[in-house]
């Protein structure tokens, strides 16, 4: 699935050519993140249990914000897409979120692309833009949009 979004464009932190080492070397560091209690990872199945799309929620933040999670690698691969697989993905790791106790999510995406209107759609709001963010596989440069969602009303200190 990450080899399939990034051979189709996305930019998604890695560069052409995408191998399989570069994949498996991905996920390992991904599980151990999980192990260490320091992320989430949702996976979205199809009929013949082969995954087909992930999100993961970082929980390991700097001490000033525990109550935020940041939201990466929205993953769907191309045969699926537009089938609800990236909402039903968002929905999950918003009440994933909420179930360890995050108040607000925090996101960027490639500015003017699907997931744009994905996060839109759902509530998230615009926090801005920044040009020459990153780099699309081939290089060329692309832009980013940085979302946040609140997902419940913060204490006026938090912890209590």
């Amino acid at each position: 699935m990450l080899i399939d979004c990034v051979e189709g464009g996305a930019s998604v932190s890695f560069m052409y050519p995408m191998t399989r080492d570069k994949a498996e070397t991905f996920w390992r560091g991904v599980a151990a993140a999980v192990a260490r209690s320091e992320r989430i990872l949702l996976a979205a199945e199809d009929a013949a249990n082969r995954i087909v799309g992930s999100v993961q929620i970082v929980l390991d933040l700097p001490e000033n914000q525990p109550h935020r999670g940041d939201l990466i690698k929205m993953l769907v691969h191309r045969r699926v897409r537009k089938r609800g697989v990236g909402a039903a993905l968002l929905a999950a790791a918003e009440q994933h979120a909420r179930d360890a106790g995050k108040y607000l999510l925090v996101l960027d995406t490639i500015t003017g692309h699907a997931g744009e209107r994905l996060y839109a759609r759902h509530g998230w709001q615009r926090a801005g833009e920044i040009p020459n963010f990153a780099l699309w596989p081939d290089g060329r440069p692309c832009p980013t949009t940085y979302y946040y969602k609140q997902l419940a009303e913060m204490p006026a200190v938090f912890g209590d």
